[in-house]
């Protein structure tokens, strides 16, 4: 473990260094409080016609639901894309196999350094969009009361912790789509492929979703446990769909890594 821990620093050292990741993080931190800044200006209407748009200028919590969801829909899977999908197929891409098979590191080592590395980014992006648009919620509006879905009032203090909670709701399906860039960027040892292959994804899930007549289906599409949040924002809590989403991730989880380790302690570097 002490191999992969070395590889995991070096990896995060290498991430932050990518204008792509650097970009991503700018955005994460500077975007919800531009959105507030916007809305608090009255540049342009409140987005009624999505999930908390119209309580955006009562509620400071809101504002982090509305990004919430916008989030689960296009930008957790980016997110996913950027981070993970280029940490196998730059090594391709630079001919450095090699090299760093040559520095006392196995290949598991470099495995599971990368995949901690990719895991660890992607939950600290999430957390950082996470606290950014709480933050620009509750200086747009205040604590004041936030409106469940169910039409129940939820008192300042505890709708905080639910938003925080709502957040960590969506981390079974983030890891998921963190698995399928990390397979993408093994097996076709294409950067393009590994970082746009998620987005893609995420984008077909979506408009298949909104599908009618699949029935239970769609309780298997990993974009579905991204609104799993729902459940915790009801006058009664409902946390099914985030146990069936955690499942389906867990299942996404133990076949993906596998598969991509498998083809990666197969893989002829010496032939490449």
């Amino acid at each position: 473990m002490s191999g992969a821990l070395v590889v995991l620093r070096w990896e995060l050292v290498k991430l932050g260094t990518q204008l792509r990741v650097r970009v991503v993080v700018l955005a994460c931190l500077l975007g919800p409080p531009a959105l507030a800044l916007g809305l608090g200006l009255r540049l342009s209407g409140p987005p009624v016609d999505t999930v908390y748009g119209r309580y955006v200028l009562d509620s400071g919590p809101a504002l982090s639901l509305l990004v919430l969801g916008f989030a689960g829909m296009w930008v957790l899977p980016l997110l996913a894309g950027v981070v993970a999908g280029d940490l196998f197929a730059s090594e391709d891409a630079a001919g450095t196999w090699k090299t760093v098979l040559t520095r006392d590191r196995s290949r598991d080592d470099l495995f599971v350094g990368k995949v901690l590395a990719a895991v660890t980014a992607v939950v600290a992006l999430l957390a950082l969009l996470a606290l950014s648009s709480l933050a620009a919620g509750l200086l747009l509006a205040g604590t004041r009361p936030l409106v469940g879905l169910s039409g129940q009032l939820i008192a300042p203090g505890r709708a905080v912790v639910l938003t925080l909670l709502s957040w960590l709701l969506v981390l079974p399906p983030l890891l998921g789509f963190t698995a399928v860039a990390v397979a993408l960027s093994v097996l076709t040892r294409s950067s393009v492929a590994g970082v746009a292959g998620p987005v893609l994804l995420g984008l077909l899930l979506q408009v298949l979703s909104l599908v009618g007549g699949l029935g239970l289906v769609r309780h298997a599409l990993l974009t579905t446990p991204f609104s799993a949040w729902h459940g915790l924002l009801t006058s009664r809590v409902a946390l099914g769909s985030f146990l069936q989403g955690a499942v389906l991730c867990a299942l996404h989880l133990a076949v993906l890594l596998p598969l991509a380790r498998r083809a990666l302690l197969r893989r002829d570097v010496a032939a490449a």
